[in-house]
């Protein structure tokens, strides 16, 4: 991993970004490419969806609407501890989205006006499942919960076509979905998948959605802008990311272990440890560098942690560190800190905080009951993870009687002249002029 020394600097906010490391070359790449691969499939549709799936996941003359039997085949044939493990995390998660509903309310703004604040679930979702390197089952969960618990009436799933597996999708991920009742699913891949859903393709009977969720690799991630507009998206969830904020007597073992586990995700992953001691610095780089060649995926690991996203970052101070953490925003982050239940509130920008070394984020990917859909990319300075609220439209219902109206009268036709819309004013006038008499 290289290192990234801010000691004895003093950064302006715009330098501090600057500083973070990002693969911005890949991230420019996969958006040119993903946004031609969903315009091919906008144009031409199934056609298009065959031959990127040739392309890319090498898969012929599969079936893009997967069949009923395939899904219960899954759920006859998946491992019973793996089945416990996610009506488990379907339980927790349930339980943590439930928590995110927010109640209606009625606000009286004076006699006879009221505005009710009432939230709407979208009519129908997209879910896109990766299912490449790492067949995210788990990832079934955070999104269709979230979903159902908002009230989502209609929910499409599409993950990628395997090649070891005959064309149909991994067998643990049409299992999670049999669990959680969704039988509409399509085995379509990447950029080509998020493209699908939002313009629907009429010869695989895949409507369009309202709105599509799921993490992916930065094609997936940068699909989601090339249709931003024509639907809603969650936060772009590429590439994953962890940052660790670590002291002095943080354990360099758990901190390496903890690096690793995302760097297996992906090539792409980030991977960043910050840090005011040296001493830790050095340490948690000697304990990577022997267990990254030691785990299963040691060459994806070893290519996310050398790549220019991943860094030991040297700061002077727990105020640098903070700063630092807040202008990178990662998806996920870790702190190693004697203190980290009080320092916790000083790490605004982040997808999501674990609190502590007992806290990895291996936890949250799946029985935390918290979401691990998250924004990436530093987009947590202004966007959150995952949630039912990401499938909630809130809407405000107004109603006023005769007299509260009268009461915003003149108002409302003092702000219409001084806008010279003069209609406006007008059309309130005329509810308290009488109505013309009309002839027999």
């Amino acid at each position: 991993m290289q290192t990234i020394d801010l000691r004895g600097r003093t950064l302006s906010a715009a330098e501090m970004l600057a500083a973070v490391p990002r693969a911005t070359a890949a991230r420019a790449e996969a958006l040119a490419t993903a946004t031609a691969i969903v315009e091919d499939v906008r144009v031409r549709g199934e056609e298009a969806l065959r031959e990127q799936a040739e392309r890319f996941d090498r898969v012929q003359d599969h079936a893009i609407r997967v069949p009923r039997e395939h899904i219960e085949e899954a759920l006859a044939g998946v491992d019973p501890a793996v089945r416990i493990a996610l009506q488990t995390a379907i339980e927790r998660v349930w339980e943590g989205s439930v928590a995110q509903i927010p109640a209606p309310r009625i606000t009286e703004i004076g006699p006879g006006a009221r505005i009710a604040q009432r939230w709407q679930p979208v009519g129908r979702v997209g879910v896109y499942i990766p299912g490449g390197k790492a067949p995210l089952a788990s990832s079934v969960v955070m999104n269709v919960v979230p979903a159902q618990v908002a009230g989502v009436g209609s929910i499409a799933l599409a993950s990628p076509p395997q090649e070891s597996e005959g064309g149909r999708i991994h067998p643990t991920i049409l299992a999670a979905a049999g669990l959680l009742g969704i039988d509409e699913i399509y085995a379509i891949g990447g950029a080509g998948a998020i493209g699908a859903l939002a313009h629907g393709v009429a010869a695989i009977g895949l409507d369009p959605v309202d709105v599509i969720s799921g993490p992916g690799n930065n094609y997936v991630a940068s699909a989601k802008r090339a249709v931003a507009g024509v639907v809603g998206t969650d936060s772009e969830a590429g590439a994953t990311e962890i940052l660790i904020v670590a002291d002095a007597h943080a354990d360099p073992r758990l901190i390496a272990v903890d690096l690793i586990s995302q760097a297996e995700h992906d090539e792409q992953a980030s991977a960043v440890l910050v840090t005011d001691s040296a001493v830790l610095a050095d340490r948690v780089a000697a304990e990577v560098e022997a267990a990254a060649a030691r785990t299963r995926h040691s060459v994806r690991v070893q290519t996310a942690l050398s790549g220019p996203q991943s860094a030991i970052v040297l700061v002077d101070d727990r105020a640098a560190a903070v700063a630092f953490s807040n202008a990178y925003a990662p998806e996920h982050l870790e702190l190693h800190l004697l203190d980290a239940e009080e320092a916790a509130a000083a790490f605004t920008s982040a997808g999501a905080v674990f609190v502590g070394d007992q806290t990895p984020v291996s936890l949250g990917d799946y029985m935390a009951g918290s979401n691990h859909v998250l924004p990436t990319g530093g987009q947590a300075r202004y966007a959150s993870g995952l949630g039912a609220y990401t499938f909630l439209r809130p809407q405000q219902v107004i109603s006023y009687d005769r007299d509260a109206l009268a009461q915003a009268r003149e108002g409302v036709v003092a702000l219409a002249e001084a806008e010279v819309l003069p209609a406006h004013g007008e059309a309130v006038e005329a509810r308290f002029v009488p109505a013309p008499a009309t002839g027999a």
